[in-house]
This record gives C-alpha cells, sequence and structure tokens, in this order.
C-alpha cells in the first residue's frame, strides 16, 4: 500500500504580516516532520497548478475571476479580518487545488492508496462565494465534486477534525444529497456554526460540537457515537479528511486539548470504514494548525497511520 505526499513551493509564497498563526513556518515544520526516514516510501510530487475551471467546481466562476483579479503586485491587501493576499497567494491557492485534484485523480485512478496535501492557505472556511478565516477557495469541496465529476464517485464523505467548524464546506453541499459533510469541533468558537441541529437539506449534515477544554475522551466519543457511524453507514465511494491539526492541547487558537495520538486514531478508523467502502481511497488535505510543534507531531502522526505505519 503506498501513501503519496503532494506539495509545492508555491505555499511558502503566500505571505501574511509578522505574528499572523496562518505563516509560511507552518509547512516549513510539516515538510521537516515528513523527511524523517519514517517516511522514506512516501511517493512525493509536486502540486500542478489548479485551474479556475477546476475553482467553479464549487465557487462561482466571477469569484474566482475576482479572487485573481485581487492580487496585489505588492504589500498586502486585506479580504477580511483576519485574510489577506500578498503577490504570491494566487499561486499558492491555484496550487492548493491542483494539490486536491492531483490526490484524487491518483487515488480514484488506483496508482497509490492514499493521499495527503501538504498545503497553505488552509481551504475549508472558504464559501461558495466568501473567502475568509485565512482561506480562499474550499480544496475540500473541489477534491468531492471533482471525484464525482470525473471518476464517478457517487457519494463522497468528507470528514473535518479541524477545531474550527468547516462553514464553508458545509454551506456548499447544504442541499447536496451526495455529499456527507461530518465535522467535530469546539464551540463557539470561530466561525460560529456547526451546531448539532445543523443537518442539511437532506440530513447528510452531521456536527458533533465538543466544548473548551475537552480532550480525548470526548473527542472519541463524538467520532465513534455521532461521525464514524454515519459515515460507514454513508458507504462512500471517497473519503475526503480536512485534516486540521489545531484541537492540539498546543495550539494557540482553541482550547481543546487532543493529542497527535488522537489524530493517528482517527485516521485508522477511517481507513477501516474506507477499506469496507471504497478499496481504502482516502485523500486528506491540510487545513489548520498553529503551534508548530503540535502540527508537525500531528501530520507526522497522521501520515505515518496513512502509511499503515
Amino acid at each position: 500500500m503506498t501513501t503519496l505526499l503532494i506539495t509545492h513551493p508555491s505555499s511558502l509564497r503566500h505571505e501574511t504580516p509578522a505574528g499572523h498563526p496562518e505563516r509560511p513556518d507552518r509547512l516549513r515544520a510539516v515538510e521537516a516532520a515528513l523527511e524523517d526516514e519514517r517516511f522514506a516510501s512516501l511517493i512525493r510530487e509536486s502540486a500542478p497548478l489548479g485551474t479556475l475551471d477546476q475553482v467553479a467546481l464549487c465557487h462561482p466562476r466571477e469569484f474566482g475571476e475576482a479572487i485573481v483579479a485581487a492580487s496585489p503586485q505588492a504589500g498586502l491587501v486585506q479580504i477580511d479580518g483576519d485574510t489577506l493576499m500578498s503577490p504570491g497567494t494566487v499561486d499558492a491557492v491555484l496550487h492548493g487545488v491542483g494539490a486536491a485534484v492531483q490526490a484524487v485523480d491518483e487515488v480514484m485512478s488506483g496508482f497509490v492508496a492514499n493521499a495527503f496535501c501538504a498545503m497553505r492557505p488552509p481551504g475549508h472556511h472558504a464559501e461558495s462565494v466568501k473567502a475568509m478565516g485565512f482561506c480562499f477557495f474550499n480544496n475540500a469541496a473541489i477534491a468531492a465534486r471533482h471525484a464525482q465529476r470525473q471518476h464517478g464517485a457517487q457519494r463522497v464523505a468528507i470528514i473535518d477534525w479541524d477545531v474550527h467548524h468547516g462553514n464553508g464546506t458545509q454551506e456548499i453541499f447544504w442541499d447536496d444529497a451526495s455529499v456527507l459533510y461530518a465535522s467535530t469541533h469546539e464551540m463557539p468558537l470561530y466561525p460560529g456554526t456547526g451546531a448539532a441541529s445543523e443537518r442539511g437539506q437532506h440530513g447528510t449534515i452531521v456536527n458533533a460540537p465538543l466544548r473548551a477544554g475537552d480532550g480525548s475522551d470526548a473527542f472519541r466519543e463524538a467520532m465513534e457515537t455521532a461521525l464514524l457511524p454515519r459515515i460507514d453507514a454513508f458507504a462512500p465511494d471517497l473519503l475526503i479528511i480536512s485534516a486540521g491539526f489545531d484541537a492540539h492541547w498546543r495550539d494557540p487558537l482553541a482550547n481543546l486539548n487532543l493529542k497527535e495520538s488522537d489524530f493517528a486514531w482517527a485516521t485508522q478508523k477511517l481507513m477501516a470504514i474506507a477499506d469496507r467502502h471504497c478499496a481504502g481511497r482516502v485523500v486528506s488535505i491540510l487545513e489548520g494548525g498553529y503551534d508548530l510543534e503540535g502540527l508537525s507531531r500531528s501530520a507526522a502522526a497522521h501520515v505515518m497511520a496513512l502509511m499503515r505505519g
């Protein structure tokens, strides 16, 4: 069984102001962790440049064009209170789209067993017509729709364990019975969505909010009672993970107390579901994680589990 790692140096060229948590050092920390000899068997590929046609799978073309047009020649452009563009941002976000699409292509075609896209900025807060929360285009949503349009996947499940609720993914698939969105996250916390009562038009939105101070036991209970059974029953043709690691106890932007072993455990549980229903096909996409040590250790544990280590 083979695991694909997709990265691209453009992710380092999306610049943010000094002190901003979503910074290039995040990706450097992940890349350094995955250079360890334990990861020697990873297949490593460079992300291609995504296209506005791919962006348009989940965002109106006018929105994609507007993001490209907003790119500054120098300095920074403020999109919202915490989302900024630098001259390298458009290249980074389009390579993020390209990474997600390539991961789906290779996993759905059987060239690799599963894939991890180590790219930034993240994407799960990006709604169909709104960039927010450090995010511009919703890579996980685009990956799901690409799997359906290009590879005939009838049902795709997206599980999101980022500590912040993926409001963008939920909004994009709110009335879509063919995509299950399942999330565990801290509430109340940015962006304020993700209550258990938010179920979507077809009952394919599953939210299991946690409270500040919750740790491994509460996370694993939420997974085993609320999320994993629903994903299993959905019997997806592809499983996509919005892999944020900011629920780690070290993270400065939230108040959960997960350990890297929790992310490895969750990965193994999801892979077992994927084995039952879709020949083990899993695509994982990096979302948040803002303490560099917590991020690097958690990403390493996640990828090691993908490698069945």
